[in-house]
């Protein structure tokens, strides 16, 4: 099978699972209203009529059947069959997903909680402290559990904390990220498609496969949750959105040693996601700086800055998602690039997060 052939086999992957998120999306919408899941206005939040919750639900259901009938597949064909029908690659890619099958079960796993957790702070709010204890679970069992790990040249324990933190952050980065109608999925599917090429690019099946079947999942959601939001995806969604970006971060291969290769590309992950990063850094900031818990919401995102500037709800996501995507075509570049060439790319993503935050400064007010 030829990469053309496998980027095709994926964008096919990718739409399939869109077409199912979104009818998904669509009956949990339903559902959610007739159930009263609603998210209501009032306090930090800037809708102003009752929107339904339930996307999350869709989001993950969409994925976890994709996944959940990749993996069936794959314990139960025969392999000789497989050979005869497809030839000897497919049979090797269908064997090369029933050997990863325990670590995919286990981010599977991983997922499912951080997805109860979220709707049980959707219904009734959770204090900061356990939904923080339950990140930490869930990135410590992954990482021990389905060896989901960065830095593992450094030791396993140190690795397994170095991840289990990492974990932390995207996770929660991309829950701060959902503040505005279809902030946190459409920067996730960014992200997830930049995960998706660089994968490739690193001749890898199992991460492309990943990043394609949730951003398959989180581009159906969007359409119902792009400005004006129909469904929200709450903690429910985001927490997993955020989760599956850490795992595919993860498990990307981005230097190979014995290559002759420098390893510059080793800053992809932190390129790719440098906007939502720059985002939950900055809020994070002003809070402690405020002396408030930093795991309480407002209206201080860069998102926010933007629409206090002028810019429309639409516009302002819109201006975030170019940003993201600036970052994410960066960061394909890095692979083989020289010193130059990765400096160049580093200054580039600096001034892109610089100019996000000219637009988060506060605006003066004539006297």
């Amino acid at each position: 099978m030829t990469r053309t052939t496998l980027v095709f086999l994926l964008a096919g992957a990718a739409g399939g699972v869109l077409v199912l998120s979104a009818g998904l999306t669509l009956l949990a919408q339903r559902v959610a209203l007739r159930l009263g899941f609603v998210d209501h206005p009032g306090g930090h939040k800037t809708h102003r009529t009752p929107t339904p919750y339930g996307g999350g639900c869709a989001l993950i259901a969409a994925a976890w059947l994709a996944l959940g009938a990749t993996l069936w597949l794959a314990a139960w064909l025969p392999e000789a069959w497989v050979r005869g029908e497809f030839g000897e690659t497919v049979r090797a890619y269908v064997g090369g997903v029933h050997g990863r099958m325990l670590q995919t079960i286990v981010i599977l796993i991983g997922g499912a909680v951080l997805h109860v957790v979220g709707l049980f702070d959707d219904k009734r709010p959770l204090r900061p402290g356990p939904k923080l204890l339950a990140i930490v679970a869930v990135g410590l069992f992954v990482a021990t559990a389905g060896r989901v790990r960065i830095a593992e040249l450094m030791g396993v324990p140190v690795s397994i904390v170095l991840t289990t933190l990492w974990f932390v952050v995207i996770v929660n980065a991309f829950n701060f990220l959902d503040n505005m109608d279809g902030l946190s999925a459409g920067v996730g599917c960014v992200c997830l498609a930049a995960f998706a090429v660089c994968g490739l690019m690193a001749g890898q099946v199992l991460v492309p496969a990943l990043a394609c079947v949730f951003l398959g999942a989180a581009g159906g959601f969007l359409i119902f949750n792009f400005p004006p939001a129909r469904i929200f995806m709450g903690d429910g969604g985001s927490l997993v959105l955020g989760y599956m970006l850490a795992t595919v971060s993860v498990l990307t291969t981005y230097y190979q040693s014995g290559h002759g290769a420098p390893p510059y590309a080793l800053a992809m992950p932190l390129v790719i996601l440098a906007v939502p990063l720059y985002d939950c850094v900055s809020v994070v900031t002003i809070r402690l700086r405020e002396g408030r818990n930093p795991m309480h919401g407002d209206q201080r995102h860069f998102s926010h800055r933007l629409v206090d500037r002028g810019l429309s709800r639409r516009q302002a996501v819109l201006t975030i998602y170019l940003a993201t995507a600036t970052t994410g075509l960066l960061a394909t570049l890095l692979p083989g690039a020289n010193l130059r060439q990765t400096i160049t790319i580093g200054v580039i993503v600096l001034m892109v997060l610089s100019v996000v935050a000219i637009l988060e400064a506060p605006l003066r007010r004539e006297a």
